[in-house]
This record gives structure tokens, sequence and C-alpha cells, in this order.
């Protein structure tokens, strides 16, 4: 009997180490941007689509207003336990194009508290379609809602 008892404690200690470690925090990446030092070799008003691809690599996602530019979207998820996993952290490099394919503009966008926000900019000029084109990747990639998150 007393075998029996140990074993049973054992048990219980078991299940409630792995209940404990399905509760940590876990942080996963998604996606790729580019490092500074490899968009400071893409020179606005001189490079292509072409050597954007050669130097940056293929985007995560292109420009639906007339082709218009490359987006780089990483995003760091935070999972925990039972819980809806959240999006922590994201950042977006947008490459534009003129209409002949030549680069624009290098604009980096972060999140801060539920707004996109231009952490960098290489060219002054932007466009409204394409900062709405970034709320849209922010507001739709991992189900944040920027409206809800600004109580709007």
């Amino acid at each position: 009997m007393h075998g029996i008892g140990t074993s049973l404690k054992w048990a219980v200690l078991a299940i409630a180490l792995v209940g404990v470690a399905g509760c940590e925090t876990r942080y996963r990446n998604h996606g790729y941007v580019p490092s500074e030092e490899v968009l400071q070799q893409i020179v606005p008003g001189v490079d292509t689509r072409a050597t954007v691809e050669d130097v940056v690599g293929v985007p995560n996602a292109s420009g639906v207003l007339n082709d218009s530019g490359f987006y780089y979207i990483q995003s760091e998820v935070k999972h925990f336990a039972w819980q809806r996993p959240t999006v922590t952290e994201r950042e977006i490099v947008a490459i534009t194009f003129d209409q002949a394919g030549v680069v624009d503009n290098i604009v980096t966008y972060g999140l801060e508290d539920g707004r996109v926000v231009p952490l960098t900019k290489r060219v002054t000029q932007t466009s409204d379609g394409d900062i709405s084109f970034i709320r849209k990747l922010f507001g739709n990639i991992g189900g944040i809602n920027l409206g809800d998150m600004l109580g709007g």
C-alpha cells in the first residue's frame, strides 16, 4: 500500500509540473526586416525593383496601389497558456518606387501604442495611399484591430 501512495504523489506532482510548464510565456518572431546596413546599400533615385530584390530579398508583401512598393514585415507574437496570441512588436520597412520602377523612398514603421509611427525615413516625400496601406498591414496581420486598441 505504501508504494501506491508514493506513486500517486509522484503522478500528481508530474501533472502539476506539466500544468505549470504550459503557463510559460513564449515569444515567436515572424517575417523578415532587413538590417540598417543592408538598407544603406539601396540608393533612392538609382536602384530599381530588381536591385532591391537582389540586395534585400523578396518582400513579404508588395503595394496594391499601382505596384507602388515592397513591404518587409516582422512581428513578435506573445503566446501565453490558453490566451489568444498577441502581437507585442511589429516593424515594417516600406520601399516605394516611382512609375519607372526606381526607388523613391525607404521608410521604417513601428507600432507605438497601437498607432503606426514612422521610425526612419530616407526621403521626405510620402503618399497618403502608402500610409493607408501600412495602416492596413498593421491592423490586419496577426489579428490586431487598431480601432479597438485606440478605443474607437
